[in-house]
């Protein structure tokens, strides 16, 4: 049975376990990739974090733009005239 109560030292030994794990495990995979799926891999990766970090950028600027339009009170609704109203 597992104990509940662990100490620091052990969750951190055990995370520390558990990554290294997970690397070997990713060495092994990509060590038996082709290199054609490699290629492909890393232009995956690479688009994936240049684009990743422009897409949030931008989202970011253009809400906080809508945002301070919004704060002094610019709206995009135009209040429509009576047709059956002339000129006053």
């Amino acid at each position: 049975m597992k104990t509940i109560n662990k100490s620091f030292t052990e969750t951190l030994r055990e995370a520390c376990d558990t990554i290294v794990t997970l690397v070997r495990h990713a060495a092994r995979r990509i060590e038996r990739m082709p290199w054609p799926a490699l290629l492909v891999m890393c232009l995956m990766l690479a688009l994936f974090i240049s684009v990743l970090p422009l897409a949030l950028t931008l989202f970011v600027v253009f809400l906080l733009a809508k945002l301070v339009l919004g704060a002094f009170g610019v709206s995009h609704y135009h209040a429509r005239r009576d047709p059956n109203e002339t000129g006053k």
